[in-house]
């Protein structure tokens, strides 16, 4: 007999996002559909210090308003020289409607003449998992790195050109998709997710 099938809605209308979800959670029983399948929705607040609270918040957030299980993530970069910024401010860091370009001249900017020795960072993303009355789980993960001086690589996106992973001496815009997917912190927190999802699931049926 067929296992009942619990939808998850991803708090994205980012298709490749959603393909990515899709694929790692495709043993387990569970549908992922995005917001743009049901319909038009507000944008979630983004007022959390951390990413883990902008993800739980924005989980909660749309949970409440569709009545599903939610799934919502936050990430960003952090730079130690510079205390952990751009952190949550990462999509915005050179002001609101700033560009990608924008972004990493005043990344680039607030480092000049910083040594290599003093220029690790790493990416950070929280994932959260969220029914209307509650946050159910959160998970983790990051990839860490160093910021060169200047872009390398035309592929992805961000500060993706100016982020080396040093035991593959290029940076993830020098990457294939396949590759940074493999390696990435968003990656990696879904693989967090789908274990504890899978253990979630082994728990419920010892109970059925």
């Amino acid at each position: 007999m067929q296992e009942s099938m619990i939808e998850i809605i991803v708090a994205s209308k980012n298709a490749g996002k959603i393909a990515e979800f899709k694929e790692a959670l495709r043993e387990l029983p569970y549908k992922v559909s995005s917001l743009a399948d049901l319909g038009s929705y507000p944008e979630a607040p983004e007022e959390g210090v951390t990413f883990a609270e902008n993800a739980c918040a924005k989980a909660s957030f749309y949970a409440r308003l569709t009545g599903k299980l939610c799934l919502a993530d936050d990430s960003g970069l952090e730079v130690d020289y510079l205390q952990g910024a751009p952190g949550v401010y990462s999509a915005r860091y050179a002001g609101e409607h700033a560009g990608d370009e924008d972004n990493n001249k005043k990344l680039l900017a607030h480092l000049i003449g910083v040594p290599d020795e003093k220029r690790q960072a790493r990416f950070r993303c929280v994932l959260a998992l969220a029914k209307p009355e509650q946050v159910l789980l959160t998970a983790e993960g990051t990839v860490d790195g160093v910021i060169l001086s200047k872009p390398r690589g035309g592929k992805g996106f961000g500060y993706d050109p100016l982020f080396l992973v040093p035991e593959f001496g290029r940076t993830l815009a020098e990457m294939s998709s396949a590759e940074k997917n493999n390696i990435s912190h968003r990656g990696r927190a879904i693989q967090a997710l789908v274990k504890q999802l899978a253990a979630l699931e082994h728990e419920n049926r010892r109970y059925q």
